[in-house]
């Protein structure tokens, strides 16, 4: 009777893990689309929360309310530079395309000096304008048939676009709800955690957030500061469309590192282009003025926040951009900063254990230690010692009495 009773139980158990297992697996494949804009609509709010606030608690308006300015503002800060951004993208393209196609027809396309004289590949580039200048229709002709070939790529790229353009807008969508009801779902997640790890939760959970705000107004910040004073050189060295550049520059330097790729491409494609005095001084403005902020902003600001070697964060950033895509530029920081906190705190509870020393500098004569081990429940600074088995005979004797 007892071993039917526990048999079935178990097949109960077997069912009931196995049911849920698969409830979880199917809830993920629901949600796998919408975990990144959900961290980004997090992460956001986190950063943003102390201004809806303001509007919930010193204005005094109603939590939506409240939520719904917040989202609208950070959807025109966010979608008013893309719009532009593309809108003028796209009239570089098709401008740079008809201008092309005017060249190639009128047999005098050209490219600068300094990539006709590039090692290795110079001669070659020669040869191929010589070639279309020599035959204009046959060159039109090869180019139109490489691009009906090369038609999924451009498939690739809309939907990779129009993919994008939906995870920010669920990102935007998320964001209303992490503003009105954000408070009640740190609440919930502390509650569920503490069940599972304990009261230490609550030391993570800080460790998450304050590495979060510093990380995300350390890059954001240092970006935003590199990508002015790029703007800035851009148009005093006469660079084309300096609004654009200086878009594509702000997302270059949330990489760390990033910027004088973007600086750099732009100075040399003035000097490719002639203007060697505006492209050696867009140079040395960058070198200068905007990769000294990288070096200064970044490291003030994440690793005198969050106390954690500025290392560990430029790790957490790399790393994570690798594992995990743009969104990784936070997570990778913020999953370095809880195991480091989990390390910190294991070092804390076993500190006697890993440090208290097996041995003290006293007379080797007299004093030795006693093979044991050390406990947590012994105290601090408690150390066992036996004499030593060269005491003198005299020692032992009074010992003795």
């Amino acid at each position: 009777m007892i071993n039917s009773l526990t048999q079935g139980t178990l097949t109960q158990r077997i069912l009931a893990t196995t049911l849920l297992a698969g409830l979880f697996f199917l809830c993920f494949k629901i949600v796998d689309f919408f975990i990144v804009p959900a961290l980004w609509a997090a992460i956001l709010a986190y950063v943003t929360f102390p201004i809806y606030k303001f509007f919930h608690e010193k204005v005094k308006l109603s939590p939506g309310m409240s939520a719904g300015i917040m989202t609208v503002s950070i959807s025109l800060i966010i979608g008013i530079p893309i719009i532009i951004g593309l809108f003028i993208l796209q009239q570089e393209a098709l401008g740079l395309y008809a201008e092309v196609l005017r060249r190639i027809k009128a047999g005098y396309f050209d490219l600068p000096d300094s990539i006709k004289n590039l090692p290795v590949i110079g001669q070659q580039i020669k040869d191929e304008l010589w070639r279309i200048n020599k035959d204009p229709d046959a060159a039109l002709l090869a180019i139109k048939s490489w691009v009906q070939s090369h038609l999924y790529y451009g498939k690739v790229a809309l939907d990779a676009t129009v993919s994008g353009m939906a995870k920010l807008g669920m990102a935007l969508m998320t964001l209303f709800f992490f503003y009105r009801d954000g408070i009640n779902l740190v609440k919930q997640i502390r509650r569920a955690l503490r069940n599972i790890i304990g009261n230490r939760i609550d030391g993570y959970i800080d460790s998450v957030g304050a590495t979060t705000q510093a990380v995300v107004y350390g890059i954001g910040l240092t970006a935003l500061a590199q990508a002015v004073l790029s703007g800035v050189g851009y148009y005093f060295a006469g660079a084309p469309n300096p609004i654009l550049l200086t878009l594509a520059t702000f997302v270059i330097a949330l990489i760390p590192f990033g910027t004088p790729f973007a600086w750099g491409g732009v100075a040399l494609y003035l000097m490719s282009q002639g203007h060697v005095t505006e492209g050696i001084g867009l140079g040395l403005w960058g070198m200068l003025v905007v990769s000294w902020i990288d070096n200064l902003i970044r490291p003030i600001v994440i690793s005198g926040a969050t106390k954690i070697p500025f290392i560990i964060i430029f790790i957490g950033v790399l790393g994570g951009l690798t594992a995990f895509g743009f969104i990784g530029l936070f997570t990778g920081p913020v999953v370095l900063a809880i195991g480091l906190a989990v390390w910190r705190e294991w070092l804390n509870q076993n500190f006697k254990v890993v440090f208290a020393p097996n041995y003290m500098g006293l007379d080797q004569r007299l004093w030795q230690p006693v093979d044991i081990s050390l406990h947590e429940e012994y105290a601090p600074n408690s150390l066992f010692f036996a004499r030593h088995n060269l005491m003198s005979d005299s020692v032992k004797s009074e010992d003795s009495h």
